[in-house]
């Protein structure tokens, strides 16, 4: 005989009712995340007017052939398939475009996240009056448009009334009615520096607060020791300052990969083709010779390469957010 176990077994014995407490904060982080979605909505709707629609008319604009017939009668464009894409691909031209734009991005980049670097290091060092100075006229450079720096620039370098040649011939330099944009080196040379001078501003001023994170006890035990400042920068600040680094390099290799502006002004609204970056190029060929939809080609191909660029920063962010 066996004897009945009147027990219940433990899986199908039934639950009992969750806690109240628990209850209410479920219910609590339902309605908070209704609550979030429905204040994102306007934000989300001004995206989707402002961005989504000319992007999707934009990459529907590539795979048609537009011209001025179509423009002025308003007819649909003849479907042209890939074939404004096959014709940037198989483009020299295009190509010297791109790595044109790449190598400025590079060295832009590369430029005013070092000198973006040195200054924040440096306002950690100098009286707090300084400091606040420092400050003060980084964010009058910071708030200057666009234009009008690159009008200040070309007024500059002016060949026939640039202060910068009256100070070099005043130096023993012969640079009487010299042109700067003749050379294209010389001439990149000043467009990287008014880019570079523009950008300082934004990566000092956020590496200087990132430098507040790094704790003052870790650099004193490290000199303690014996550790050069170079190592105690390259051991202790950089690595706390990693993730800012990344960050704003990501968004300055975003903003310089995209140059208009400045070698737009410069060259007075005609950049010869030495001076055109993937911007410029499909702006010209869009409504300089009326090949629209080769130039939203091109435009869709240059989203295409900074979508790389964008992942890795989205990714970034993400990070930061999961830290915190």
């Amino acid at each position: 005989m066996h004897a009945v176990d009147s027990r219940p077994n433990p899986a199908e014995a039934p639950q009992a009712p969750p806690p109240r407490h628990v209850a209410r904060v479920r219910n609590r982080s339902q309605r908070d995340s209704r609550v979030a979605w429905l204040l994102s909505l306007p934000t989300l709707a001004i995206l989707v007017a402002m961005l989504a629609y000319p992007l999707y008319r934009m990459i529907v604009l590539s795979f048609q052939n537009m011209r001025l017939k179509e423009l002025f009668s308003g007819k649909t464009p003849p479907w042209a398939g890939v074939d404004q894409y096959t014709k940037a691909l198989t483009d020299s031209v295009f190509w010297g475009v791109v790595g044109r734009t790449a190598a400025f991005t590079v060295v832009s980049v590369t430029l005013s996240v070092l000198a973006g670097l040195g200054i924040a290091l440096l306002m950690r060092r100098v009286h707090a009056k300084v400091r606040l100075f420092m400050m003060i006229a980084m964010m009058f450079v910071w708030a200057l448009p666009q234009l009008v720096a690159a009008q200040s620039f070309r007024w500059l370098t002016d060949s026939d009334f640039g202060v910068l040649n009256y100070v070099l011939t005043e130096l023993g330099f012969d640079y009487a009615t010299h042109s700067w944009f003749v050379n294209p080196w010389e001439g990149w040379a000043v467009i990287t520096t008014l880019v570079v001078w523009a950008g300082i501003p934004f990566l000092a001023i956020s590496l200087s607060a990132g430098l507040t994170q790094v704790p003052k006890e870790l650099l004193e035990a490290a000199t303690v020791d014996g550790a050069s400042a170079w190592q105690a920068l390259r051991n202790i600040t950089l690595p706390i300052l990693k993730p800012l680094l990344m960050i704003v390099t990501t968004l300055s290799v975003i903003w310089n990969f995209g140059l208009f502006t400045q070698n737009w002004a410069l060259r007075d609204g005609h950049p010869e083709p030495v001076y055109q970056t993937l911007a410029t190029f499909s702006y010209t060929q869009a409504f300089g010779r009326s090949n629209y939809s080769y130039g939203s080609a091109i435009s869709v191909i240059t989203v295409l390469l900074m979508l790389g660029v964008m992942v890795f920063y989205i990714r970034q962010m993400f990070k930061i957010g999961e830290v915190d």
